[in-house]
């Protein structure tokens, strides 16, 4: 693909997030990270792995590893619903699916809404923010990526080594 191509489409992406609800809070997601939404489907489990990847997914013969946002923030697990889906993103050239409860919508935050999170050792949810936005008068976690998955990441590449 040419790149000025990819750079225009990742320009028009800067400032734009996925939101999506875990209980009542809202969260987000940089848009560029996202590749697509799907519903539940059988997830195959896998011995060994922490208590929130709940296993993998094949998408299109592609093996999809899936995280339970809700039990990685250290929530009680609930019974999915018609709502509930996928959230398919791209990390290090890596799709890993992540569970929510419900995808809301893409917003354009701006910078002059947002603000670098509050510091709370005992909350471990706490640690993934990468900001936290308003939008019309509604508060948004934006997430980040690269530190959700940190430690998920680092097992993967040691498994593969």
């Amino acid at each position: 693909m040419d790149e000025s191509i990819v750079s225009a489409v990742q320009d028009d992406l800067t400032g734009r997030y996925l939101t999506f609800y875990i209980e009542d809070v809202i969260y987000s997601l940089p848009l560029n990270h996202v590749i697509e939404i799907i519903g539940i489907q059988h997830i195959t489990h896998i011995p060994s792995v922490p208590y929130y990847i709940k296993g993998v997914v094949n998408l299109r013969g592609k093996v999809v590893p899936i995280t339970d946002v809700r039990l990685k923030f250290g929530l009680p697990e609930r019974p999915y619903d018609d709502k509930t889906c996928i959230v398919i993103v791209m990390i290090n050239d890596m799709h890993i699916g992540l569970i929510v409860d419900r995808v809301a919508e893409v917003v354009t935050l701006e910078k002059m809404n947002t603000a670098p999170p509050p510091t709370n050792e005992r909350r471990m949810g706490d640690s993934y923010l990468d900001s936290i936005s308003t939008l019309s008068e509604k508060i948004i976690l934006n997430i980040d990526c690269m530190k959700f998955f940190q430690t998920d990441l680092a097992e993967l590449f040691i498994q593969e080594s």
